[in-house]
């Protein structure tokens, strides 16, 4: 964390009210936002941009993502700064395909399990698609019609043995 101090003179309140109270000494006390030390307190977000702390929200945003599975639909609660591959983990659970499975594309794009959701544009009531990985899909096929093909050979077995 990173704190900054800021003269009076920058935030300087235009209206009278704010004169009433008692002003200390030395140039840095001014209260702006119930501060009252004079100091800026600074994050970095996940995107390397440095901001202003947020005051009084320790909690995560939740947004609601509407994914298309197909014919289906599910609607998802995720928090809003999480990654698609937690929204991966998420979509498993519901749709019972493995993560590593799974393609989710948003406005068109194909997006990487690291992508940030707020990063990308993703917000409360959008919608996600969710394609299963064509490779692993031909895969599954071609290990179930070789299943099925040793299952066929299998039963020819006489009867009666002489």
């Amino acid at each position: 964390m990173i704190k900054l101090r800021y003269s009076k003179k920058l935030f300087r309140r235009s209206s009278s009210k704010s004169s009433t109270g008692s002003s200390s000494s030395d140039g840095d006390a001014a209260s702006v936002g119930g501060g009252g030390r004079g100091e800026i307190e600074w994050e970095v977000r996940p995107g390397g941009m440095l901001v202003q702390k947020r005051d009084g929200r320790g909690d995560v945003e939740v947004i609601t993502v509407r994914v298309a599975t197909g014919f289906s639909w599910h609607d998802v609660s995720i928090g809003a700064t999480c990654t698609f591959g937690e929204l991966k983990v998420v979509l498993s659970m519901v749709t019972g395909l493995e993560p590593r499975e799974q393609r989710l594309l948003f406005r068109g794009k194909e997006r990487e399990d690291t992508d940030h959701l707020h990063m990308v544009g993703v917000r409360d009531k959008d919608k996600v698609l969710l394609l299963e990985d064509p490779a692993l899909k031909d895969m599954k096929l071609r290990a179930a019609l070789a299943a099925q093909a040793a299952a066929v050979r299998s039963p020819y077995q006489p009867f009666i043995k002489v």
